[in-house]
Protein backbone atom coordinates (compact mmCIF):
# COMPACT_ATOMS: atom_id res chain seq x y z
CA UNK A 1 0.00 0.00 0.00
CA UNK A 2 0.87 3.26 -0.91
CA UNK A 3 2.26 5.32 2.32
CA UNK A 4 2.40 8.79 0.67
CA UNK A 5 -0.54 10.60 -1.04
CA UNK A 6 -2.96 8.40 -3.39
CA UNK A 7 -1.79 8.88 -7.05
CA UNK A 8 -4.52 11.44 -9.27
CA UNK A 9 -6.45 10.10 -11.79
CA UNK A 10 -5.81 11.41 -15.38
CA UNK A 11 -8.41 12.67 -17.46
CA UNK A 12 -8.54 11.06 -21.28
CA UNK A 13 -9.46 13.30 -23.63
CA UNK A 14 -11.93 11.80 -25.88
CA UNK A 15 -10.56 10.63 -29.55
CA UNK A 16 -11.59 12.34 -32.04
CA UNK A 17 -13.42 10.13 -34.40
CA UNK A 18 -16.30 8.70 -31.96
CA UNK A 19 -15.56 11.54 -29.45
CA UNK A 20 -15.74 8.12 -27.09
CA UNK A 21 -13.29 7.88 -23.69
CA UNK A 22 -13.56 4.13 -23.84
CA UNK A 23 -12.16 4.27 -27.54
CA UNK A 24 -9.48 6.76 -26.41
CA UNK A 25 -8.06 4.63 -23.10
CA UNK A 26 -8.15 1.82 -25.58
CA UNK A 27 -6.39 3.09 -28.31
CA UNK A 28 -4.10 4.19 -24.71
CA UNK A 29 -3.55 0.23 -23.81
CA UNK A 30 -3.10 -0.61 -27.86
CA UNK A 31 0.09 1.86 -28.01
CA UNK A 32 3.49 0.29 -28.26
CA UNK A 33 6.35 2.63 -27.61
CA UNK A 34 3.89 5.81 -27.34
CA UNK A 35 2.61 4.90 -31.20
CA UNK A 36 -0.55 6.30 -30.59
CA UNK A 37 -0.91 7.46 -34.36
CA UNK A 38 -0.26 3.67 -35.32
CA UNK A 39 -2.53 2.27 -32.61
CA UNK A 40 -5.29 4.13 -33.68
CA UNK A 41 -5.23 3.55 -37.34
CA UNK A 42 -4.98 -0.29 -36.50
CA UNK A 43 -7.95 0.33 -34.25
CA UNK A 44 -10.19 2.23 -36.79
CA UNK A 45 -8.93 -0.60 -39.20
CA UNK A 46 -10.63 -2.65 -37.12
CA UNK A 47 -13.65 -1.68 -37.05
CA UNK A 48 -14.55 -1.28 -40.63
CA UNK A 49 -13.13 -4.60 -41.09
CA UNK A 50 -16.11 -5.29 -38.34
CA UNK A 51 -18.65 -2.94 -40.69
CA UNK A 52 -17.09 -5.29 -43.68
CA UNK A 53 -17.66 -8.36 -42.14
CA UNK A 54 -21.02 -8.23 -39.50
CA UNK A 55 -22.77 -5.40 -41.03
CA UNK A 56 -23.27 -4.05 -37.97
CA UNK A 57 -21.28 -0.63 -37.31
CA UNK A 58 -17.82 -1.86 -35.66
CA UNK A 59 -18.41 0.93 -32.68
CA UNK A 60 -21.69 -0.77 -31.58
CA UNK A 61 -19.81 -4.34 -31.77
CA UNK A 62 -16.85 -2.11 -29.83
CA UNK A 63 -18.79 -1.25 -26.93
CA UNK A 64 -21.00 -5.06 -27.02
CA UNK A 65 -17.31 -6.45 -26.67
CA UNK A 66 -15.95 -4.53 -23.89
CA UNK A 67 -19.48 -4.89 -22.05
CA UNK A 68 -19.53 -8.44 -22.31
CA UNK A 69 -15.70 -8.67 -21.29
CA UNK A 70 -16.31 -6.80 -18.06
CA UNK A 71 -16.29 -8.90 -14.66
CA UNK A 72 -18.41 -7.98 -12.09
CA UNK A 73 -16.11 -9.96 -9.00
CA UNK A 74 -13.03 -10.67 -8.63
CA UNK A 75 -10.57 -12.67 -5.69
CA UNK A 76 -8.10 -10.79 -4.01
CA UNK A 77 -5.30 -12.53 -1.34
CA UNK A 78 -5.92 -11.74 1.92
CA UNK A 79 -4.06 -13.40 4.79
CA UNK A 80 -5.45 -13.73 8.27
CA UNK A 81 -3.92 -15.70 10.61
CA UNK A 82 -0.83 -17.29 8.38
CA UNK A 83 -3.41 -18.43 5.84
CA UNK A 84 -4.10 -16.85 2.44
CA UNK A 85 -7.42 -16.58 1.21
CA UNK A 86 -8.95 -15.65 -2.16
CA UNK A 87 -11.27 -13.32 -0.96
CA UNK A 88 -14.19 -12.41 -3.68
CA UNK A 89 -14.89 -8.47 -4.20
CA UNK A 90 -17.02 -6.44 -6.45
CA UNK A 91 -14.28 -4.76 -9.17
CA UNK A 92 -14.61 -1.12 -9.30
CA UNK A 93 -16.07 0.37 -12.26
CA UNK A 94 -13.00 2.29 -13.83
CA UNK A 95 -11.36 -1.01 -13.02
CA UNK A 96 -13.94 -3.41 -14.56
CA UNK A 97 -12.82 -0.90 -17.60
CA UNK A 98 -9.93 -1.37 -17.23
CA UNK A 99 -9.20 -5.56 -17.09
CA UNK A 100 -12.18 -5.70 -19.86
CA UNK A 101 -9.44 -3.63 -22.17
CA UNK A 102 -6.50 -5.13 -20.87
CA UNK A 103 -8.10 -8.96 -21.78
CA UNK A 104 -8.92 -8.12 -25.15
CA UNK A 105 -5.70 -6.22 -25.98
CA UNK A 106 -3.77 -9.50 -24.58
CA UNK A 107 -6.17 -12.22 -26.48
CA UNK A 108 -6.13 -10.28 -29.45
CA UNK A 109 -2.34 -10.17 -30.04
CA UNK A 110 -2.28 -13.66 -28.98
CA UNK A 111 -4.69 -14.74 -32.04
CA UNK A 112 -3.05 -15.98 -34.96
CA UNK A 113 -3.86 -13.63 -37.76
CA UNK A 114 -2.01 -11.65 -40.60
CA UNK A 115 -2.19 -8.28 -39.12
CA UNK A 116 -3.18 -6.61 -36.05
CA UNK A 117 -6.16 -4.83 -37.13
CA UNK A 118 -7.63 -8.26 -38.69
CA UNK A 119 -6.83 -10.04 -34.99
CA UNK A 120 -8.80 -6.87 -33.25
CA UNK A 121 -11.99 -7.02 -35.44
CA UNK A 122 -11.39 -11.26 -35.17
CA UNK A 123 -11.73 -10.67 -30.67
CA UNK A 124 -14.06 -7.99 -31.12
CA UNK A 125 -16.77 -10.28 -32.82
CA UNK A 126 -16.10 -13.15 -30.91
CA UNK A 127 -16.65 -11.25 -28.08
CA UNK A 128 -19.39 -9.27 -29.05
CA UNK A 129 -20.91 -12.82 -29.96
CA UNK A 130 -20.31 -14.68 -26.04
CA UNK A 131 -17.24 -16.21 -27.48
CA UNK A 132 -13.33 -16.35 -27.19
CA UNK A 133 -10.75 -16.23 -24.81
CA UNK A 134 -11.77 -12.53 -23.84
CA UNK A 135 -15.00 -14.21 -22.20
CA UNK A 136 -13.75 -17.02 -21.16
CA UNK A 137 -11.11 -15.01 -18.60
CA UNK A 138 -13.78 -13.11 -17.67
CA UNK A 139 -15.84 -16.67 -17.04
CA UNK A 140 -12.82 -18.25 -15.05
CA UNK A 141 -12.77 -15.30 -13.06
CA UNK A 142 -16.04 -15.29 -11.63
CA UNK A 143 -16.11 -18.87 -10.95
CA UNK A 144 -12.99 -18.72 -8.83
CA UNK A 145 -14.95 -15.78 -7.40
CA UNK A 146 -17.85 -18.13 -6.80
CA UNK A 147 -15.77 -21.18 -5.88
CA UNK A 148 -14.18 -19.07 -2.63
CA UNK A 149 -17.66 -17.26 -1.72
CA UNK A 150 -16.91 -18.92 1.69
CA UNK A 151 -14.36 -16.86 2.67
CA UNK A 152 -16.16 -13.26 1.87
CA UNK A 153 -16.67 -12.80 5.30
CA UNK A 154 -12.73 -11.77 5.07
CA UNK A 155 -13.65 -8.56 3.13
CA UNK A 156 -12.12 -5.63 4.88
Amino acid sequence: MARRNRATKRIIEPDYKYNSKLVSSFVNKLMISGKKTVAASVFYDALTLIQEKAKKPGIEVFEQAVKNATPMVEVRPRRVGGATYQVPLEVRSDRRQSLAIRWLVKNSRARSGRSMAEKLAGEFMDTAANQGATVKKKEDTHKMAEANRAFAHYRW
